[in-house]
């Protein structure tokens, strides 16, 4: 009966790691894309002497 309390709890916290990982991962993606747009957008001027 103990071994399948160890297998619940282990499978709670794995989805529970995996779940932080994923949002992690979500929020990583989308800061990611926002600061890819905004600097097509605002360069910085490092960027604007490269296009002069």
């Amino acid at each position: 009966m103990n071994d399948m309390f160890a297998a619940v709890v282990w499978h709670w916290w794995l989805g529970a790691g995996l779940l932080i990982a994923g949002i992690g991962a979500i929020i990583s993606l989308i800061m990611g894309y926002i600061s890819q747009v905004t600097a097509l957008k605002y360069p910085n001027r490092r960027q604007r002497q490269a296009q002069k």
